[in-house]
């Protein structure tokens, strides 16, 4: 759901990075490592195996990849994470990915929705599913007993949903509700208009909201085709942590592996369109309705969607500026510039910075671990009690990133705080009497090192991080090997990747503009110009 994807991206980028393959050796055939050669209509004998360390990965016959972590515990977390979401959502199913995670746990052709929540009850309750731009994620935590039965719900909820119109409605309402409460919430909108910015018109930059005026064209038909296109066995991942692989891979074959796989379904090639452009300096009023203007625009394409139709479409970073002009009690900023894809070694480095400068609210409590030796603590928030709050975010995809500060002020101060965010940059990203120390530099290792195995700990990150990473890279790269190439990024790194990033000459498959991507609300006057600002302190491609 786009709310809680919100709140949970907004942490930390780097704790769902997934890095370079690192010490995955080829294994056997699963069915020797299984004895599933004697089992009734099993046949194992094209899946594979990968082992490394604790992580175990297979592959049935029909290309779902089923990967475990049998760590010790007095629960397991088990899940599915399929190939789908807001960036491959088409001219035809702009929104869908959010009104599906909504029906995600509705009446299916086995059971009434009374019975699916009964179900879900009986285990535990703790049973969620979730959409981003990148995946659809069903999730749970259960006692071992009831794997088979976790197992079941999920795929009896993802192969046999009746999608009802009168469950299609009702989540439409609800839909509407949630998109007129986050337009009420600066940080919870703000990030999502920065992406529509910053990508417009393309893959990450598709709405993860349904637009207003999608919603009363939105049929369940739709929503069965868009399950049709994209929930294949090749797009999808079993994930389990604290649960036996060999037992986890014969609940996976029962349940999924009678699958059928298209062969000539390429995964990530949503099929490509054009918009037409909105214009971005515009009003609260007008602008609550600009994503839902692009999206209308969109129905004018007829291609139909299937999977020998789609073709290939990088994340194309373009950047821009958008202005909402509206009066509230804070001048709410969020400057940015392409950033890192999850594949690009110097992700260690740019994962450090976000550390480094940190950031927070000016009430946040708590000491040095809680950031406040960072630099956007130390340098603007204790320099300027009129800052409400500052701090950096650093969302990561397969194929591009956002790198950037967000930052809120009280609006008579809106004549400095472009020139306060753009200090910060500069300062990070040159060598200087305000560069970076080594002190406050491995400090910032320590601290991401700190995060990311306390984060581990949590049954369920351990869960999703499994899943996600075997998701974008086939395979699982250990905590360890994580820490260590924390360990080996060194100063200079840290300011080359720095320079690299703010000065926009980030390289990514997309071929990106480099332009400096902004998005703003508030009482605006006063404002400083941002184009004027970034051409001061050399930030971003001008042109």
């Amino acid at each position: 759901m786009f709310s809680k994807q919100l709140v949970r991206k907004g942490i930390n980028g780097f704790q769902k990075l997934y890095l370079r393959k690192i010490g995955i050796r080829n294994a056997t055939s699963i069915s020797k490592l299984t004895g599933a050669e004697n089992v009734e209509n099993k046949n194992f004998e094209n899946s594979t195996q990968m082992n490394n360390g604790i992580t175990k990965i297979s592959t049935l016959p029909n290309g779902m990849r089923v990967t475990t972590e049998n760590t010790p515990g007095h629960f397991m977390a088990v899940g599915v994470y399929v190939d789908a979401g807001s960036r491959y959502e088409t001219a035809n199913t702009i929104g869908v990915s959010h009104i599906l995670d909504r029906l995600a746990f509705k009446s299916t052709t086995t059971y009434t929705n009374e019975q699916i929540q009964n179900i879900t009850e009986s285990l535990g309750g703790n049973v969620m599913c979730a959409s981003s731009r990148e995946t659809i994620m069903y999730q749970s935590a259960i006692f071992t007993q009831d794997l088979t039965k976790v197992l079941a719900l999920f795929a009896d909820v993802i192969r046999n949903p009746l999608i009802k119109p009168e469950e299609v409605a009702e989540q439409k309402q609800t839909a509407l509700y949630e998109i007129q409460e986050i337009w009420q919430k600066p940080e919870m909108i703000l990030p999502e208009l920065l992406h529509t910015v910053a990508y417009k018109d393309n893959t990450l930059g598709n709405p993860m909201l349904c637009p207003e005026d999608r919603l009363s064209i939105m049929t369940p038909q739709m929503i069965k085709d868009y399950i049709l296109t994209w929930y294949r066995p090749e797009q999808m991942v079993i994930a389990a942590a604290g649960a036996s692989h060999e037992e986890v891979l014969e609940q996976a074959w029962k349940y999924f592996g009678d699958m059928p796989k298209s062969p000539n379904f390429n995964a990530h090639q949503p099929i490509s369109y054009s918009v037409t452009t909105p214009n971005y300096k515009q009003s609260k009023s007008s602008l609550y309705k600009t994503i839902t203007t692009a999206a209308t625009s969109l129905l004018k394409s007829k291609a139909p969607i299937t999977p020998t139709s789609t073709t290939i479409q990088k994340a194309h970073y373009t950047g821009g500026i958008m202005m909402i002009n509206q009066p509230l009690p804070h001048t709410h900023v969020y400057m940015a510039f392409e950033g890192l894809s999850i594949h690009d070694p110097d992700i260690y480095a740019l994962a450090v910075l976000q550390i480094l400068l940190g950031g927070g609210g000016s009430f946040s409590a708590g000491g040095p671990g809680k950031g406040m030796y960072t630099r956007l603590f130390t340098d603007v928030l204790n320099q300027y009690p009129w800052m409400e709050s500052c701090m950096c975010f650093n969302h990561c995809y397969t194929d591009s990133g956002l790198f950037g500060i967000m930052a809120s002020c009280r609006p008579e101060y809106n004549h400095a705080v472009m020139e306060v965010i753009a200090q910060q940059f500069d300062n990070v990203s040159s060598y200087g009497r305000k560069s970076v120390t080594q002190a406050e530099f491995m400090r910032a290792k320590n601290q991401l090192k700190s995060s990311l195995l306390m984060n581990l700990e949590s049954r369920m990150v351990q869960l999703e991080d499994l899943g996600r990473q075997v998701q974008v890279l086939g395979y699982k790269v250990p905590a360890e090997v994580m820490c260590k190439k924390i360990d080996d990024v060194s100063l200079d790194d840290l300011v080359r990747v720095a320079k690299m990033v703010v000065r926009g000459q980030v390289h990514n498959e997309g071929n990106g503009t480099g332009k400096i991507s902004v998005v703003t609300q508030g009482d605006l006057t006063g404002l400083q110009d941002v184009t004027k600002v970034a051409e001061k302190y050399g930030l971003g491609k001008s042109g």
